[in-house]
């Protein structure tokens, strides 16, 4: 941590541990760090809150994979959020005698209609906007894999595994495999629609392309983490993994299935 000095904060405004960041903040300009206003001038941007207000740190602040992201819990630690604001003078001395270390976790991207492209840490969804099913045609690169038709698609990164593709049964993925899981919502499997039925995994030299079938329901959502994108007779969607990481500042001794286990049993 001793070339990364410029610290900038993400967080709510007025809540009730505007004392404690403030505590918090002194305490970074104390053992030397520097506090900025505009996250483009920080290599660390610290997130205070959940792992909600994590993933809102990293989306506002443009995915940057040359910062480091610390996350800060205001209550139960997440997924994300391996410090408590609770205990500043522990996430301090974690900080300067080295307890931590940099994970670098998967994005994916999505890119739709060749026009606009967004970013993912957690997932990325497709669902009806309507109450009506939704009709999709997926392909695996080149090759048409199969015609869905049901609530929605969740495509996830490793680390979303444990978020809303959980929800659904799916497998929870760990973060050092490059990978993204295909996921689906409430498909119809009958004598007319027959769909895989089960999650599956793509590797990071694969790429899913999702074509909107002409059913009549033209108000898709695409869901980007925890933000919702609605549009409009959209053709097609593609979805890789990108060649962007997201670098976090973790604990060394609290591993992703450290997490699992103390959030799931």
């Amino acid at each position: 941590m001793a070339d990364r000095k410029n610290i900038h904060f993400f967080h709510k405004k007025g809540t009730e541990f505007e004392d404690k960041i403030v505590r918090l903040k002194n305490l970074a300009v104390d053992n030397g760090f520097t506090l900025v206003d505009k996250a483009d001038e920080a290599n660390i941007i610290a997130s205070i809150g959940g792992d909600g207000t994590f993933l809102q740190a990293v989306r506002q602040t443009g995915f940057r994979d040359d910062a480091l992201y610390v996350g800060v819990s205001t209550g139960q630690l997440g997924f994300y959020c391996d410090f408590d604001i609770e205990d500043l003078p522990g996430m301090i001395e974690a900080m300067m005698n080295e307890q931590v270390e940099v994970r670098r976790y998967p994005t994916i991207k999505v890119d739709v209609e060749n026009d606009a492209s967004f970013y993912c840490l957690n997932e990325c969804s497709i669902r009806s906007g309507i109450i009506k099913t939704l009709s999709l045609d997926l392909y695996i690169d080149d090759l048409f894999f199969e015609r869905f038709k049901g609530d929605g698609i969740i495509v996830s990164t490793p680390t979303g595994s444990t978020a809303y593709n959980k929800s659904m049964d799916g497998a929870i993925v760990d973060p050092k495999l490059a990978c993204m899981q295909i996921n689906e919502v409430a498909s119809i499997n009958n004598n007319h629609y027959r769909t895989l039925g089960s999650s599956f995994l793509l590797s990071e030299e694969r790429a899913l392309v999702i074509n909107m079938v002409d059913d009549g329901n033209d108000f898709p959502i695409i869901g980007m983490d925890n933000e919702a994108l609605s549009v409009r007779h959209t053709g097609s969607i593609r979805i890789s993994l990108s060649d962007k990481r997201i670098k976090t500042v973790k604990l060394k001794d609290n591993s992703f299935w450290h997490k699992v286990k103390r959030s799931f049993l």
